[in-house]
């Protein structure tokens, strides 16, 4: 269905705030141009997308055009719910150093046509169809064409590098390769992710009727649609196609940051591992997107700078570095940046803390322990260096099962994904649970370093069962003289829990089974 009116209104919004950013007044004065040369040129175009579906761009020029010269071409799709300006201040840098810009809104939202298909096959294709206007149309060079993007400009990014040979250069930022791996991991609903997303897709855009058909099972946890809406969102999964885009060749850069409360870091560093193309990982603390924001403001920004080597060097050839720098570039909390030549080269040992004795939970009640709120909590932190914060000793011991591990004489580094295993009973065929990992200080305040949900289904009551469990992956020094806490509990506003009325679940460590965490470490 068309929304005449909502698209006139919001026209007329993005028409203001381009007007603005071509002011300067939003995003600062445009990058000076070099020497000798004319300032970056900018319009504002329709283009034909998939189908003909209208999609609202910008395009900014070099200033040094001669007519005969081809420059390398760089397409942004938008992010999530975002006009078709987010990019203008790196766009207008990107194309003063050389290259030709265009950045489209995707469908369904703001001033762009059709509606919003969560990066489906027509969202791919319309990706291919902004190429080609982009070449019929501007001084672009068919030989060397890239993609960047944050957030859902990112999924969309890595997934027409899958189905269009002509990308030869890819910059995923904050988004995701495995859709259901981010907002449906063990099992459950990320439902503080979900509703904001699901939100801001309406208030900005036109949800498509297979979207609002999945997003509505996915958050009132209507198994009967659980099948459905994995295979829907493995068609929107770059990690889907890895192979095709092995095959294809693009150099794949990918930054996240630790607390990304939309698409956590692990699903990027599990499809890092998979491809055999150029390539590059890179994880700072934050939240979703925030590394990479102060860059849409124009302001300096380590994660833009590295884009831009990245494109430099796999588009224009320029030997600046970035290829003979350590592949996975991590930064953990409140450090400095570290080079590894691989994911799984990060750390260098493991350390285990064993879950051992028998523990008895009652759910359907908040313990304290939380991951937090989305965007808020990592906002919290970054501001005040406090992430979620939960007194151990006082977390109740029939809502909470806690282990410890011994004091730690020397700093730990936490350095990559703690993995959780145990043995559960439920009293009934269903249920939730939160895994926690805490940094004990020695006055018993836990401060959170990772986390993750599991939930389960269609099991025997009374029944045991095995557990292994991914925790978000985390680079974390714990100090000397702290402990480390694992600490599971039912509930987390976080997430939608399957706990029904008068559930307990039982956590045991049988003798030929023993329950444990496993805690990679760096020396």
């Amino acid at each position: 269905m068309r929304h005449p009116h909502r698209r006139l209104r919001t026209s007329t919004a993005v028409a203001a705030a381009s007007a603005a950013v071509l002011a300067g007044t939003v995003t600062g004065p445009a990058a000076p141009a070099h020497a000798g040369t004319a300032a970056p040129s900018v319009r504002f175009v329709e283009i034909p997308g998939d189908g003909g579906t209208p999609l609202a761009a910008n395009v900014v020029i070099p200033g040094d055009r001669d007519g005969e010269r081809r420059h390398p071409l760089v397409v942004l799709p938008t992010s999530w719910s975002m006009p078709q300006v987010e990019y203008l201040a790196q766009a207008r840098k990107l194309a003063d150093s050389g290259y030709v810009v265009l950045s489209y809104n995707s469908r369904g939202f703001w001033q762009s046509g059709g509606e919003i298909e969560v990066a489906g096959p027509p969202d791919v294709a319309d990706a291919s169809r902004v190429i080609d206007w982009a070449l019929a149309n501007t001084p672009a060079d068919p030989e060397r064409v890239g993609m960047a993007g944050i957030s859902y400009g990112a999924g969309i990014s890595l997934l027409a590098s899958a189905f269009d040979e002509r990308i030869r250069a890819v910059v995923a930022m904050s988004g995701w390769a495995d859709l259901v791996g981010s907002i449906y991991s063990g099992r459950t609903q990320h439902r503080q992710a979900a509703a904001f997303l699901t939100g801001a897709g309406y208030l900005t855009g036109r949800p498509g009727e297979e979207f609002q058909e999945v997003i509505t099972g996915f958050l009132s946890s209507d198994l009967e649609k659980e099948a459905d809406m994995i295979a829907w969102g493995g068609k929107r999964s770059a990690a889907t196609y890895v192979d095709r885009i092995n095959a294809g060749g693009a150099a794949i850069m990918l930054g996240n940051a630790w607390g990304d409360s939309i698409f956590p870091p692990n699903q990027y560093a599990d499809f890092y591992e998979k491809l055999t193309v150029p390539k590059r990982l890179e994880f700072r603390p934050g939240d979703h997107a925030t590394p990479e924001m102060p860059g849409l403001l124009g302001l300096p920004n380590d994660v833009w700078n590295n884009a831009e080597r990245w494109l430099d060097h796999h588009l224009k050839g320029e030997d600046n570095g970035i290829d003979a720098e350590q592949p996975v570039q991590l930064t953990a909390r409140g450090g400095a940046r570290e080079g590894y030549p691989s994911w799984k080269a990060v750390p260098s040992g493991a350390e285990r803390i064993e879950l051992n004795g028998t523990d008895r939970v009652l759910a359907n009640t908040d313990s304290g322990a939380s991951g937090g709120t989305v965007f808020l909590s990592s906002i919290f932190d970054r501001l005040t260096g406090l992430p979620p914060t939960v007194s151990v000793p006082l977390l109740p011991d029939w809502r909470a099962a806690v282990w410890q591990s011994e004091r730690y004489t020397a700093e730990r580094r936490i350095r990559g994904t703690v993995k959780l295993h145990t043995t559960v009973t439920g009293n009934r065929s269903s249920g939730t649970f939160v895994a926690h990992l805490y940094d004990v200080g020695p006055l018993g305040v836990g401060k959170l370093i990772t986390h993750a949900p599991f939930t389960f289904h269609d099991r025997t009551p009374g029944e045991a069962f095995g557990v292994d469990l991914e925790l978000y992956s985390a680079a974390y020094d714990v100090p000397a003289g702290h402990r480390l806490a694992v600490v599971v509990d039912t509930v987390d506003p976080l997430y939608t829990e399957h706990n029904p009325s008068g559930a307990r679940l039982v956590f045991s460590s049988p003798a030929d089974d023993p329950s444990y965490a496993e805690v990679p470490v760096r020396d």
